[in-house]
């Protein structure tokens, strides 16, 4: 299964300093996790076919491969400090679970 998270940033919070944090501390962290298969971070430069502002700035895409072991893991005090660290940064949060067809 896979989880999507669509988010932009509060105000108050720098692109520099989320995305130096996304990859010093979100990756590597939610990497480590022996429930996720892959965990990538996506920047969301524009819309195709238009000018206009994407809804949202990011996309986090975590591949789980085991979701009861997953909620064992987003548990744990080390990834609820990087989840309070996420949603301190993340503004008009969207978790999205999925279902691959075929």
């Amino acid at each position: 299964m896979k989880i999507v998270a669509l988010f932009n940033l509060k105000p108050d919070v720098s692109v520099a300093d989320y995305e130096a944090w996304a990859k010093a501390t979100d990756l590597p962290t939610v990497n480590g996790l022996k429930s996720v298969d892959k965990f990538e971070v996506f920047k969301v430069p524009g819309m195709l076919g238009s000018d206009d502002t994407p809804p949202y700035a990011y996309i986090d895409i975590i591949d789980v491969n085991d979701m009861e072991v997953f909620g064992a893991d987003v548990s744990t005090e080390p990834m609820q400090t990087v989840a309070g660290a996420f949603q301190a940064m993340a503004a008009d949060l969207v978790f999205l679970t999925t279902e691959q067809l075929g």
